[in-house]
């Protein structure tokens, strides 16, 4: 979801222009501007998740200062005075921060949650019209269904339930969930009929869509997603209308969702197979349960766009000295814990080194960068001559701590557990330790034998050998990605609008996610546009041939694809009156700017 999928960019623009005199904003004028107080209620929500930067369900004083840079990267920022004002019209409790729904006066649950709404003040500070309910109210893609089945478990009449492993939600009805496995069964045995090696991918109605993955011999995982749908009100007492926009569902995109479900799981636990083998069928559908009972909770289907497709690894630039610093990092911590097996190294959620295979790297990097990062997050400490870190002899500070396991060594009950993965093997899979070790803006992975009893003495060792050079490199490799921005001038909006993979390496770019997390994906252009992209990638994957495919949006946007080579670029352009060989031209520009050592076909 992006800001330009309910207010129009043209719109943010003016109404950002039109306040950037110091102490100029006026919060009725901007929103009437930006077009917000014409908005749903849902859609002023939707926008305040994409406001809401830690998805903490507020926005803090301390973040308002920054509240025109949501909307336009580099604009001013809010002055005490302005925050002020904004945060007083719609904190009505007086507690510094804003809600989706302004002030909710109410007891406290046992979960801290708050269960009666009495006033909606950012609402009607908005929009006062946003009281009467006669809106249209928009749905995005939810997550209805996700279930586990293996039609040999039950082969007989009355055995049915146990082909079921796991379904989502638990508490359907028992024979509403035989009746709908049974159904997918049917549909997926019928299209062999046609094409035996290639059954059903995906089932079109008009109110959901089904997605059917069969990542192991007889194992099938199936996703049943809710149609996006809009729901209009009626006059005179009569129900409302919905209308289901099924076109707006991408095949490939949710198709690879499902298999990144797979990949997670088998990530953490293993194949199916492996566990049939050890415990049965049992032991499978306890780990089934376990595991995607939290897993689908953070599924927030309404972000997924063609990233999702890649799964790619976004990588970052080094100079060639830093890099030689952080190998010889890899290579002194290897040979001094001869336990480690694999190390990875990651700056700023971005991978500069990897000593496990690409589709283990791929998965785990998704886990670290969606999952495990986020939790963790912390402010950032930049510059080598910090006073934080004096440097003495024999006594080097750092600023090390232990992602996974341990969070205090000091504690004399600590426990030394680390999370296990599998990775890939020329004879099949191993069973690894996963230790997440970071400093700064600086992480190191390392992967040691499951078989191997992790000890305090190994992790006090591990923390005093990696803390201080890791804190060292976090702080040399800021220092020169600052340098690098220094010479490069003041960050502006990206002059060309463009996705780029790499199917050789996983590598990944975008200038047009502003923000892409698990569950928010702020893009820079219409979803209308996204969905081009999309559907020139599904035509990319019907043929093996590089190819190139340009389109003229209804927007008056050009939208450009280049498959070469195992690459693929989306461009994006606003060039209204452009022609074909402009168009070409500029996406020479491109190529010639961003990818001058990379060869695309013309």
């Amino acid at each position: 979801m992006s800001l330009t999928s309910i207010l129009s960019a043209e719109a943010i623009e003016n109404a950002v222009k039109d306040c950037q005199a110091p102490d100029s904003f006026c919060y009725k004028k901007f929103f009437k501007l930006c077009g917000l107080s014409s908005k749903t209620p849902q859609e002023v929500k939707d926008v305040f998740q994409i406001l809401d930067e830690d998805n903490s369900g507020f926005i803090e004083e301390s973040e308002l200062k920054f509240f025109l840079q949501r909307f336009v990267p580099g604009a001013r920022t809010l002055s005490e005075a302005e925050t002020r004002t904004l945060i007083s019209a719609a904190d009505d409790d007086s507690d510094g921060r804003i809600g989706a729904e302004g002030t909710r006066h109410a007891n406290q649950t046992a979960f801290g949650a708050k269960e009666i709404q009495t006033q909606v003040p950012l609402m009607l500070m908005i929009s006062p019209r946003m009281a009467s309910g006669m809106q249209e109210k928009q749905f995005t893609a939810s997550l209805l269904n996700f279930f586990v089945y293996n039609p040999t478990f039950g082969p007989r009449e009355g055995e049915e339930e146990k082909k079921i492993l796991f379904y989502h939600p638990s508490e359907v009805e028992k024979n509403e969930k035989i009746r709908n496995v049974g159904l997918c069964e049917a549909i997926v045995q019928f299209t062999r009929t046609f094409c035996p090696t290639k059954p059903a991918k995906s089932l079109h109605t008009q109110k959901n869509r089904q997605f059917f993955f069969e990542p192991e011999n007889n194992f099938w995982m199936v996703m049943v997603v809710r149609n996006p749908m809009i729901e209009k009100p009626n006059k005179d007492g009569k129900p409302p209308t919905q209308e289901y926009q099924e076109e707006e569902i991408l095949d490939t995109v949710y198709g690879a969702v499902v298999k990144e479900c797979y990949s997670m799981y088998k990530l953490f636990n293993g194949t199916f197979g492996r566990a049939v083998e050890a415990g049965g069928a049992e032991l499978l559908i306890q780990k089934l349960e376990k595991f995607f009972y939290r897993y689908l909770q953070t599924l927030h289907l309404q972000s997924c766009d063609l990233l999702d497709v890649f799964g790619g690894i976004s990588f970052f630039p080094l100079d060639k000295m830093t890099y030689l610093k952080i190998q010889s990092f890899v290579n002194r911590v290897e040979e001094s814990l001869s336990l480690i097996k694999y190390t990875a190294f990651l700056y700023n959620d971005q991978l500069i080194w990897s000593g496990l295979e690409q589709d283990d790297m791929r998965i785990l990097y998704k886990y670290l960068t969606t999952s495990l990062f986020p939790r963790h997050s912390e402010p950032e400490l930049a510059g080598r001559d910090s006073p934080l870190r004096p440097e003495v002899a024999g006594n080097l500070l750092h600023y090390g701590r232990f992602l996974t396991g341990p969070t205090n060594l000091k504690d004399p009950e600590a426990k030394f557990r680390f999370p296990k993965i599998f990775v890939s093997t020329e004879d099949g899979y191993e069973e690894l330790h996963l230790i997440v070790y970071k400093a700064m803006s600086a992480a190191a992975c390392f992967m040691i034998s499951a078989s191997v009893e992790l000890t305090r003495d190994f992790c006090e060792q591990l923390d005093a050998l990696v803390g201080p050079q890791l804190t060292l490199l976090a702080s040399d490799i800021c220092e020169q990605f600052t340098v690098n921005r220094r010479i490069s001038g003041p960050e502006k909006e990206p002059q060309f609008k463009f996705i780029y993979f790499n199917h050789m390496n996983l590598a990944e770019k975008s200038t047009i996610h502003m923000r892409k997390t698990a569950s928010v994906c702020l893009t820079s252009v219409h979803p209308d546009l996204m969905k081009i992209l999309g559907d020139i990638n599904c035509d990319f994957a019907r043929v093996d041939e590089d190819e190139e495919i340009i389109v003229k949006a209804m927007t008056d946007y050009w939208v450009v694809g280049k498959k070469s080579d195992q690459r693929e670029l989306y461009v994006i352009l606003n060039q209204k009156n452009a022609n074909l060989i402009e168009v070409n031209e500029e996406v020479k520009r491109l190529c010639a700017t961003q990818f001058n050592n990379i060869f695309f076909l013309d």
